[in-house]
């Protein structure tokens, strides 16, 4: 019985050569889709998933009360670890890790750039990251060790073997000598090497150092006021996390004499972290779980257009074999073979397709990766072969649903009539299906001029400062220490092409640094608003380009400026101060006049609003040098800058970043999916098109009679185009209708988390509406002109 179907379903194949080249084309291309973005959907939900005690390990949150709203923050005090540990049960392990540590490590002349992080001992215990050489137990317990990558290892050493007990000396960026007291070298004695991070790790980091070392250097770690690294606790597997919770909720305030109230701890899952990490006023409210699902339905989506192609080509092709149904019918057949003759031709077009499918993401994968910065690999696991064969099953009991079930129940005597087309499912199968691909092409091709726009408005949306032809670069070497500083910069901003040097302590993009020890008169003593730190030299206002509302910058000609702050238009408001200008605020305890107020720069990026900042005068404390140069003639002055800084800082190559393409670093997420929206929105035309030419060549092959006779009544070709047209058009003029207020609905959910945004103006609906009518017309236009040009005689003789 297999082999006779098999056998109809290649004469099927040669006799309707057409529709099958279409279903293959469109279903290959639309699972070809579908697979690519499983395996990246995939990958972004294993992340972090490796670790062995992923059910239990966390880290602590805290949600702190603002004056209008509550903001997330996912630092903690620097001591919060051990005091976890020692006070509660639930708690099995507990230990504090810094923020990432951009350091120089040194061996014999040669220097390494790498990031790591202080962490607490047990780190390795709490973490599933495998250690090469040395013992989770004790690699971390001296405060004079360190823990390599393997890549560094063998970068430092040339060999994993040989590193352990081997001794690097260390520079970091974030360890800065107060005043003009000369950076002090470290020295560190490999204690064990852990394996390269995986992949699906959201964080990768080349070196670990003890906590202890971190603590020791930063006395302020121990304030329970301040905070500046994070926690992360591994709970008992008897603990409950709402318990721990209940318990963390008034911990700070406790810790401080009821002198902190509005920060409130909680746990939040490690491997939940990475899709879960957006907070708005307390409440979870996204992250890139988002794009997960917006993809998620991407893949479905395009699937379902290519399957509905496949499903109403399918329904077309039986309606063209009624007569040989009924015969079946006649001689015996029964519905349940009819049934699983259509399915099992539908399941062998949709296994072929899929084959097909399989080839092609083998040959697209390295593009895709390279778009969304991915290491996907094609393996064919248990879990990728059911998922693929999943893929088949769906599409194939789809597509051949409709004539398997609906066409086999037919009596034998309307078969042989051989018209069913005025039936309500038969209307089902054919328009209402093409308006849902049609109108989810709307809802892509409206979601592409909207996004693209969204992304334009933000790379050349004025910042409030300038970021173009600046380059920055992390002290290091001599530069640590701060008598030398001077004379680089210098000795810099005398190089041909340079128009200002100097330092911050502020990358400009995102929050570095901020503190709520600011006191104004009239400040509500319930008021723990933030305000960002930003600690600058001489000089630095003018290269950013940032403008002064009143007053003044920071100059040598006034010695009191280090007693001096400038503060931006937000603080300003939110401190609701008339003149500010040469009033007295205090920082930290110490009083400092305000000097100026400088309008406001985005130093986030513009999902949110402008903060409330300070800017004051502490070149000891910057750790980041910013050059400003001429755009004529950039790698000529890049090359000398190079050849300048090797020469002061010999050992030290010059390791720099443009200020402007680490602005675009922030959006990184949105234009991946800006770049996968253009190929998925063109791709989800395509194969909606291939689906309207089958149509169209079916819907004129059934009237070919009707327009022979119209053409011998004395009809233009002109007229038999339109009519062949007008039940297309009206389709997709309803799609127009239903995929705008649809789009509307969901591109403003998504502009919505942008605090700066583009308005969803009228012509992006109005430009989609008649790209897909062009592409409709032209598309049916195909078939039509070349039914409507043949020889009506022709026509009144076909069968």
């Amino acid at each position: 019985m297999l082999n006779h179907y098999l056998t109809i379903i290649f004469r099927g194949l040669r006799r309707f050569k057409g529709s099958f080249i279409i279903n293959m084309v469109s279903l290959s291309v639309g699972l070809a889709c579908t697979l690519l973005l499983y395996l990246w959907i995939t990958d972004e939900l294993n992340v972090d998933k490796f670790h062995v005690n992923d059910q239990r390990l966390f880290q602590v949150f805290e949600h702190r009360l603002g004056t209008d709203d509550i903001h997330t923050s996912t630092t903690t005090s620097g001591i919060m670890g051990e005091s976890l540990i020692s006070e509660m049960p639930e708690i099995e392990q507990a230990i504090n890790i810094s923020w990432s540590q951009r350091a120089t490590l040194s061996i014999n002349g040669k220097n390494i750039k790498s990031k790591g992080y202080y962490a607490g001992e047990t780190f390795f215990k709490m973490f599933s990251y495998n250690l090469i050489m040395g013992n989770e137990n004790n690699v971390l317990t001296d405060i004079s060790s360190i823990a390599l990558s393997e890549s560094l290892a063998l970068k430092l050493f040339n060999s994993v073997e040989h590193a352990l007990g081997q001794v690097v000396e260390l520079q970091s960026e974030m360890t800065f000598p107060l005043r003009n007291q000369a950076a002090e070298v470290q020295a560190f004695h490999v204690s064990g090497v852990f394996s390269d991070i995986p992949q699906n790790a959201s964080d990768h980091f080349d070196f670990i150092i003890p906590y202890q070392v971190y603590l020791k250097q930063n006395d302020w770690l121990s304030n329970w006021e301040i905070t500046a690294t994070r926690t992360y606790v591994l709970l008992k597997p008897d603990a409950e996390i709402n318990g721990v919770d209940e318990k963390l909720k008034d911990y700070i305030k406790s810790k401080t004499n009821d002198k902190v109230s509005h920060r409130t701890p909680f746990l939040k899952r490690y491997s939940e972290i990475y899709l879960y990490s957006d907070y708005k006023n307390g409440v979870q409210s996204g992250g890139r779980i988002t794009y997960v699902r917006l993809f998620s339905a991407v893949g479905l989506f395009v699937l379902l257009i290519a399957s509905i192609n496949f499903m109403n080509l399918t329904t077309a092709k039986a309606t063209r074999r009624l007569k040989e149904v009924g015969i079946k019918k006649i001689v015996g057949a029964s519905r349940s073979s009819l049934v699983f003759q259509y399915l099992f031709e539908a399941l062998v077009i949709s296994f072929f397709s899929i084959f097909i499918a399989v080839i092609l993401v083998n040959i697209i994968l390295p593009q895709f990766n390279e778009i969304t910065d991915k290491n996907l690999v094609l393996i064919f696991n248990k879990r990728l072969i059911l998922s693929i064969l999943g893929m088949g099953l769906f599409t194939g009991l789809l597509a051949g649903s409709f004539p398997a079930f609906y066409i086999s129940g037919l009596h034998a005597k309307d078969l042989f009539k051989g018209r069913i087309s005025s039936s309500f499912n038969e209307l089902w199968a054919r328009k209402s299906l093409v308006v849902f691909q049609f109108s989810l092409s709307v809802i892509f091709i409206v979601s592409v001029l909207v996004i693209y726009n969204q992304l334009k408005f933000v790379q050349s949306a004025n910042l409030g400062y300038e970021r173009e032809n600046i380059i920055y670069f992390a002290r290091e070497g001599k530069l640590m220490d701060s008598a030398y500083l001077p004379t680089f910069l210098e000795e810099l901003k005398n190089i041909p092409g340079i128009v200002e040097a100097s330092t911050i302590s502020h990358d400009m993009t995102g929050h570095n640094s901020g503190t709520t020890k600011i006191f104004w008169e009239g400040k509500n003593i319930e008021d723990k608003t933030e305000f960002e730190r930003v600690m600058v030299n001489y000089n630095m206002v003018e290269a950013l380009g940032l403008k002064m509302k009143s007053g003044r910058t920071f100059s040598k000609d006034f010695l009191s400026d280090e007693t001096s702050i400038i503060l931006n238009e937000a603080a300003i408001k939110h401190m609701d101060m008339e003149d500010p200008i040469g009033k007295t605020i205090k920082l930290d305890g110490s009083d400092m006049q305000i000097i100026g107020v400088v309008r406001d720069f985005n130093f986030e990026s513009l999902h949110n609003y402008v903060k409330p900042l300070f800017l004051k005068l502490s070149p000891a404390e910057t750790r980041l040098i910013m050059v400003k140069f001429f755009r004529s003639n950039e790698k000529q002055v890049l090359g000398r800058i190079s050849a300048f800084y090797l020469k002061y800082n010999p050992g030290f190559s010059l390791d720099y970043q443009f200020l402007a393409a680490n602005y675009q670093m922030q959006y990184e997420t949105e234009q991946g999916m800006s770049t996968l929206s253009k190929y998925f929105a063109g791709l989800a035309i395509i194969i909606s098109c291939l689906g309207l030419i089958g149509l169209a060549a079916f819907n004129t092959e059934r009237r070919v009679k009707e327009i022979g006779i119209r053409k011998v009544l004395g009809a233009s070709e002109f007229n038999i185009v339109r009519i062949l047209s007008m039940d297309f058009t009206r389709l997709i003029l309803i799609s127009i209708l239903i995929g705008t207020p649809t789009s509307y609905f969901i591109l403003n959910s998504w502009l919505s988390g942008f605090a700066y945004r583009i308005e969803l103006e009228w012509w992006y609906f109005l430009s989609t509406g008649i790209i897909i009518l062009i592409l409709s017309w032209l598309t049916i236009g195909l078939q039509t002109i070349k039914a409507a040009t043949v020889d009506p005689v022709k026509n009144l003789r076909t069968e």
